[in-house]
């Protein structure tokens, strides 16, 4: 046990002190707090510990909500025990030190509300459980393979407590994800054991049961897997545990920052890479109009399928399957007047960033769930002549330490 005058918040849930002159990096404090805590990991470099006991408290400091947060506990929630809104200053102050440090950016960061969560409380959508051995569900630990079993998870959408996949036990099974659509809809993707078959205990709501075959995969056990989910007067169907944002009221959240920032006009050529299900793509191709064109790039075989679908209103709105670093060469896309991007976690890269600046477009929108990847990605982009020119952060997901971003680029030339 080592006692820590805690310093500032660093990315991933973890706050920055110093022991024997090396960096501690604590879970379950809060910047200004005095703390004993343990140490959970040792490297060379720094240390990592868990606040075990609070000596000085932060005036931001609450009472965890959920009994399974806490150190040792769920790894799902880095927040709980501070406020809302001291929360989203937290992330803020991620996102703002992140621009600095990686991108050469100085610029205030605000975090915003996204509608739909009371109290930092039952906005996920979507949540993938851990089984134990004996198929009991829960969550993994932080930085662990080991389960803490749960009851209920409250940050779950209340739709996904009502299947109740909690009160049973899940033999075979690695992990179970429950869905709940906007549209009314369930489905439950059971994760078997190699070479082994789950049972499905009777669920306390209707629900498409899908078999997780792996790669982003899944099949249809029972019921057909579809789900629908609606943006304004457009609803868009999305299979079984493909893509689409967790918290119930980021996509049109998201859809109205990208649109504002892209401010796409009538017969212009857009394109949506990592376009998912086409979420951007629709709102970019009802801006376009007829006269414009939108071409979309998705790597996985169901959103494809999906996202033709939704789109097939709009047939000036076309989308391939590929990589982008290969799609855009084997289309001989050459250019465009603007560009979104909505990558994975781990962000563009140096090859993608810059084949997109080759395509001279006027305007590029970032759609980011991970800052430092996003602030690495815009340091390149500066390079290559697009300057960033406005940013917009949202608190999509309550609780945790993830942040998303809208960043507008637009170009020197």
């Amino acid at each position: 046990m080592v006692e820590l005058e805690v310093g500032p918040v660093a990315h991933g849930g973890w706050c920055v002190a110093r022991h024997e002159g090396r960096v501690v990096f604590v879970r379950h404090a809060l910047p200004g707090e005095r703390v004993v805590a343990e140490i959970t990991e040792e490297t060379t470099r720094f240390l990592r510990a868990d606040a075990v006991e609070i000596l000085e408290a932060s005036p931001d400091r609450v009472t965890p909500p959920c009994p399974y947060a806490g150190p040792g506990l769920c790894g799902g929630c880095d927040w709980q025990h501070a406020t809302l809104e001291a929360q989203r200053a937290l992330k803020a102050s991620v996102v703002a030190e992140q621009l600095s440090r990686l991108a050469g950016i100085t610029r205030d960061v605000l975090v915003e509300e996204v509608p739909g969560a009371k109290d930092g409380l039952g906005w996920r959508t979507r949540v993938q459980f851990a089984a134990t051995r004996e198929g009991v569900l829960g969550f993994r630990k932080h930085r662990s393979h080991d389960i803490q079993p749960v009851e209920a998870c409250l940050i779950a959408h209340p739709s996904v407590e009502e299947v109740g996949v909690e009160a049973h036990t899940w033999r075979n099974s690695m992990g179970v994800e429950v869905i709940a659509s906007s549209g009314g809809e369930h489905a439950v993707v059971i994760a078997p054991k190699p070479r082994s078959s789950v049972a499905v205990p009777p669920l306390e709501a209707p629900a498409s049961i899908l078999v997780n075959q792996g790669k982003g995969r899944s099949e249809p056990r029972h019921g057909s897997g579809m789900l629908h989910e609606q943006v304004g007067d457009r609803v868009f169907q999305v299979t079984g545990s493909g893509f689409w944002q967790v918290h119930p009221g980021a996509a049109e959240t998201l859809l109205d920052a990208v649109l504002s920032y892209a401010a796409p006009e009538p017969g212009e050529w857009a394109l949506d890479l990592y376009c998912g299900v086409g979420l951007f793509a629709a709102g970019l191709a009802e801006a376009v109009g007829p006269s414009g064109a939108v071409f979309g790039v998705e790597n996985e075989a169901a959103a494809v399928r999906d996202a033709r679908a939704n789109l097939r209103d709009l047939p000036w709105a076309q989308v391939e399957r590929g990589r982008v670093e290969d799609a855009l060469d084997r289309f001989e896309i050459e250019r465009a007047d603007l560009v979104v991007v909505d990558p994975p976690r781990s962000g563009l890269g140096r090859e993608v960033v810059t084949r997109i600046a080759s395509l001279e477009a006027s305007r590029l929108v970032y759609v980011s769930c991970d800052p430092a990847t996003l602030a690495r990605d815009l340091a390149w982009f500066a390079e290559l002549g697009y300057d960033l020119a406005d940013l917009r952060a949202f608190d999509a997901f309550p609780m945790t330490h993830h942040v998303e971003c809208v960043a507008l680029l637009v170009s020197r030339r």
